[in-house]
């Protein structure tokens, strides 16, 4: 990195952004936390103790109003507010990463990703899953052909909460773009369509299973690319017993990974990239196996070393864009047409039919 450092403001300090986009910020080379917003006193305070140096604002307006002292602006909050402050982020002449997804429709995504056009900067959406250990051990074996034409990728977010949790993710008001289709479905359509390309064809079925839920926490997806690779996706909050995290089928061979990327589950106990410890390592007893006609269960065909998760590999990718010396890891149009599936699945569901692309 040469220069000074991008200065950082993020919107939002709950989840996303105390644990996911601080501390990748702040351990990105080339990148500075100048500013986190949020009304909360508490969480306000809770910046302050991690990050010392931090200013905190109460309100994004007070955030737009020092627009020329900030390089980029973060966008981490509530799912309803993604548009209208990555709106006014972009008429601000700042570059704007979005968390997933970036707004409610593909529209939306397509007139946002417009309109950073227009003004000639960056618009990044947070899609972290594509740096998740098991991606990217997959996406090797399919450079490398280890499993010859894939036939059925089958991916699985599934938790165990029996009980709602609540909140806006929670909210069956569809102004907060809640539920299971927006939340974990982001992440499993966007792998799907970044390994396999294109969806034609897209059936779903989204469920409310919970007492007391008000919106989808039981929801499959099945996409038909265009390539004629068929894509099963499950996220669920319902799942008493795990399945694995991804089964893909090809001609050759079959690869089975159970267990989720280690990064989130340490970032929230408090570690951080490059302190020392090796980041994103998996122990081997969680390696997936790659074999024609063996169970993995009883230890059947070759394990397969699962290279290490990378979130990191995000924001340094957004800080080079920024700077004009490497390309946006996550587009804008990208996130529109995981949004195209996403809608389609919404419509499948609600009127029980297969939706043509």
């Amino acid at each position: 990195m040469t220069g000074t450092p991008l200065r950082v403001g993020l919107i939002g300090y709950g989840l996303a952004g105390s644990v996911f986009h601080a501390p990748l910020i702040a351990a990105t080379d080339g990148l500075v936390l100048d500013t986190v917003v949020t009304s909360n006193p508490e969480r306000q305070e809770q910046a302050r103790a991690e990050f010392p140096d931090v200013r905190v604002a109460a309100t994004p307006d007070e955030l737009f109003e020092r627009a020329g002292e900030l390089d980029l602006i973060v966008i981490a909050s509530p799912n309803k507010t993604h548009v209208p402050l990555a709106t006014a982020a972009l008429k601000a002449g700042l570059p704007v990463v979005v968390d997933k997804p970036v707004s409610g429709t593909a529209a939306e995504a397509r007139e946002l990703a417009a309109l950073a056009d227009e003004h000639g900067v960056l618009l990044s959406v947070f899609q972290n899953r594509r740096w998740d250990n098991d991606f990217l051990t997959l996406r090797k074996l399919l450079a490398d052909g280890a499993l010859g034409d894939v036939w059925r990728f089958e991916s699985r977010f599934e938790r165990w909460r029996p009980q709602p949790k609540g909140g806006w993710r929670e909210s069956g008001d569809p102004a907060e773009i809640g539920g299971l289709l927006y939340d974990l479905g982001s992440h499993v359509v966007d792998q799907a369509v970044t390994l396999f390309g294109p969806v034609t064809e897209v059936y779903a079925e989204a469920v409310v299973r919970r007492d007391g839920a008000e919106t989808d926490d039981d929801t499959f997806l099945a996409l038909t690319h265009a390539n004629g690779v068929r894509s099963h996706l499950y996220v669920s909050a319902t799942t008493a017993q795990l399945g694995p995290r991804f089964r893909v089928l090809g001609s050759r061979a079959g690869f089975v990974k159970y267990g989720l990327d280690p990064q989130e589950a340490a970032l929230r106990d408090g570690a951080r990239p490059g302190t020392g410890s090796a980041w994103g390592v998996e122990e081997e007893s969680l390696w997936g196996r790659l074999g024609a006609g063996e169970s993995p269960v009883t230890g059947g065909g070759t394990a397969v070393e699962t290279v290490p998760g990378d979130y990191p590999a995000y924001y340094a990718a957004v800080a080079a864009a920024v700077r004009g010396t490497g390309p946006n890891p996550v587009t804008a149009l990208e996130a529109a047409e995981t949004l195209d599936v996403l809608e389609a699945a919404r419509r499948s569901a609600r009127d029980k039919v297969t939706v043509t692309l």
